[in-house]
């Protein structure tokens, strides 16, 4: 059923359909960003892992150290 006057234009209709999809993909990537924060600004909870139990060796705990440190977030807030 075409519609009547100057909406009956493919490209007006094209251009309301391109204006629907990039006003919902904008909403929908907002929404995703806004959930994205909310969910950061809570502590992570505490993992209880089986190897906190066994004891490490000197060596072993300087390499872990070492991994860590490369993995904490530098002053510009990106890993090292």
């Amino acid at each position: 059923m075409p519609l009547p006057g100057r909406f009956s234009d493919p490209r007006a209709i094209t251009l309301f359909g391109l204006l629907a999809v990039s006003t919902a993909t904008c909403l929908a990537l907002g929404l995703r960003a806004r959930a994205r924060r909310d969910r950061a600004d809570a502590p992570l909870e505490r993992v209880w892992h089986p190897q906190e139990s066994v004891p490490l060796t000197p060596a072993e705990e300087h390499a872990f150290g070492e991994v860590a440190s490369r993995l904490s977030p530098g002053p510009t807030g990106r890993p090292r």
